[in-house]
């Protein structure tokens, strides 16, 4: 089991950073890796509690569903993995910090374990590009979104 994290300052409100990153169905759009999303159960809130994602991953395809955790929203957005097929863990935390209203500070932590085994070098590699990845896309949606509308959680 590894863990991952990674830390970036977006140029917008963490109200609106956690928007984007619980608004799951828009992830195709702009999150690199991730080819689909379904939303197997929602909350009464009608927030997504169950997800399954299909993404790229070590060459090949992926499918993994996490379960979602919005008892500290939006401050956080933290999520386990309840199934995948390459990982048996996939568990991690979106914390949105902010002391000015215009930029916030977003912390990735992500705990991986993989199903199948590879070199320990390799997945430390690749946990580091998806966190480092996962960020860098979601700052570029956030602000992309940001400078054009008003960001609303599904």
């Amino acid at each position: 089991m590894e863990n991952a994290r990674e830390k970036m300052v977006i140029g917008a409100t963490p109200d609106q950073c956690y928007a984007v990153a619980a608004s799951f169905e828009e992830y195709p759009f702009w999150a690199q890796d991730i080819k689909e999303v379904v939303i197997g159960s929602r909350d009464d809130g009608g927030r997504p509690v169950e997800v399954t994602f299909r993404a790229g991953a070590f060459g090949r395809t992926t499918s993994y569903t996490l379960k979602y955790d919005y008892s500290e929203a939006p401050k956080a957005l933290s999520w386990v993995q309840i199934g995948g097929d390459i990982t048996s863990r996939l568990d991690g935390t979106y914390l949105f910090e902010s002391d000015d209203l215009n930029q916030t500070q977003v912390t990735y932590e992500l705990t991986v374990e993989l199903a199948v085994p590879i070199p320990g070098f390799v997945k430390r590699r690749a946990e580091v590009r998806i966190v480092h990845a996962a960020l860098r896309d979601l700052k570029d949606r956030v602000e992309s979104v940001t400078t054009t509308k008003s960001v609303v959680p599904k």
